[in-house]
Formats: C-alpha cells, structure tokens, sequence
C-alpha cells in the first residue's frame, strides 16, 4: 500500500514579548503571546531526515523579538501581518504563514481623573485575539476576536418551551441570570482596514447586543450579536461565537423559611452548556 506524507506544518507556540512604547508624555505597555505556523515543501525533513527548508523555530521566535521594534507599534493585525510577510518574503519554500497573537490588556492607572503616565492596571479574563494568514501567491486573509470575556445580566433571560422526558428536571424560566465566558472571532474582508476601529466597534456592538437584547435562550442571544455585527460592519465577512454557559442556580431557602425571589444563587463552575455558532451574510 503507497504510503505519502499528508498535511503539515510547524512553527513556534507562545512567545511571550512584552513592548514599551514611550510616547512624549506617557508609556504604552503591551504583552502578547504570538504563534507561528509555516505550511510548505518539508516532504524531505519528514521522509529523509534533510532539514534544508526547516527554519529553525528558534529563528521563529528570534524574529518576533527582532521585529517587535519597529512594527509592534499599533495594532496586533498590523504586527502579524509584517511577520507573515518576513517569513514568506524570505523563505521560499513557505507556501503558507500564519500568525496567531493574542494580547493580554493591560490599562494605565488613573488618579484624581489624570491617567498615569508609566503604571498600569491589569490581569482580567479578557483578551484581545488577531489571526493573520498569508499565502506565497499574496492571498491574505486576517481574523480578529475577543477571549476571556465575561458577560452576565441579571435580568431578560429566560428558558421556556424545551423538549421534556423522563429525565427532565429543569424547570422553566422567564427570568434568570445570563452568564457566559464568551469567545468571538470575526473575518474581515480586506487586510487593509482600520483594525482599532473597527475592533472596537465590534466589541462595543457585541456588549450592547448583549445587555439590551431580551434573551429566549443562549443561541438566541448568540445570533442576535452575529447579525447585530454583520448589520453595523461592512467589513466583516462572518463571525463565529462560543457562549457557554455559566450557571447560576437559584438556591432552595424554604428550610429556612424564607421564599428566594430570584436573589440568591449558586454558581456553579460544572457542568456547564457550551453553545457555539457563526453567523455569516446570506
């Protein structure tokens, strides 16, 4: 039976870099973590053994540190696509970078309404996320997204008409709390955009679809943000959401003669229900 090498790659996961960026009157401070993956002809090194076309990860992480000066200076988007080029421009063999960097926010410190001009406050769950593809043929392809995001409302949610069998002990609701961790990744549909801006306004578009929106159920909040994104940016292609959710058990007072009005809870951090989609233009 022939036997042939499939898809593959290889490159460097997780390099940390941090970045000051002094500005005249204030310092920026940004963390990242950027991830490397070369696609391309590296049949030999797995058949043979010829590392001839293997870029040494090494050198991997050694350009993002060298890189960092001059073209970490604005956004993650703009940072991975000069890398994707570097490593493509220079390397023929590569028929496919792609670069993941997920940035770590950190904030400057404010005192009496003035921001500090060097100390800064950080280490929440939220993470800002780009993704930059790009081919030897000059197709670029470049995603951005959200991590870590910790969402909850406490009213305009509800669970109602679900299937019920033997098994079935949940009880139906119109108001209970909405809590999730959320994940987004939107496409974009050019590599030459305004990336801060329109980050920001897919965020803020996703927080506002979130708290104003009156929840059925997790998928339904779900599709709401998608299509509130798709209808509000032009510029973004799709965009796929994960929203597990994070329960919140109303507790049983009665043994204690008290009636839980929908005040006090457990939260639980196991099981949960994990709800994933992506909402695309028709």
């Amino acid at each position: 039976m022939p036997i042939k090498l499939g898809t593959n790659a290889y490159g460097k996961n997780a390099v940390n870099l941090s970045r000051i960026i002094r500005h005249a009157d204030h310092h920026e401070f940004r963390q990242v973590s950027v991830s490397v993956q070369l696609t391309g002809d590296f049949e030999t090194a797995h058949t043979l053994g010829d590392n001839s076309l293997i870029l040494p990860t090494d050198t991997q992480k050694n350009t993002v540190y060298a890189l960092a000066k001059e073209h970490f200076t604005g956004t993650i988007e703009a940072y991975g696509l000069a890398l994707a080029r570097h490593f493509i421009v220079r390397n023929p063999q590569v028929s496919k970078a792609r670069i993941e960097i997920v940035e770590h926010l950190w904030q400057r410190m404010a005192f009496d309404g003035q921001a500090h001009t060097h100390s800064f406050t950080g280490g929440g769950s939220e993470k800002r996320r780009a993704v930059v593809e790009l081919t030897a043929a000059g197709t670029v392809t470049v995603w951005a997204g959200i991590k870590g995001l910790m969402l909850l409302k406490t009213t305009d949610s509800g669970f109602v008409g679900f299937p019920k069998d033997e098994y079935t002990v949940l009880p139906e609701t119109t108001d209970r709390i909405l809590a999730t961790e959320c994940e987004a990744e939107w496409e974009y549909t050019s590599a030459d955009l305004d990336f801060e801006s329109l980050y920001q306004q897919a965020r803020t578009s996703l927080l506002r679809t979130f708290a104003e929106h009156k929840s059925l159920s997790v998928q339904h909040t779900l599709y709401a943000i998608g299509e509130k994104t798709l209808a509000e940016l032009v510029e973004v292609k799709e965009i796929s959401l994960i929203m597990p959710n994070k329960h919140h058990i109303p507790f049983n007072l009665e043994p204690f003669g008290q009636a839980n009005t929908n005040e006090v809870f457990v939260a639980t951090d196991a099981p949960f229900g994990y709800i994933t989609g992506t909402v695309v233009r028709a």
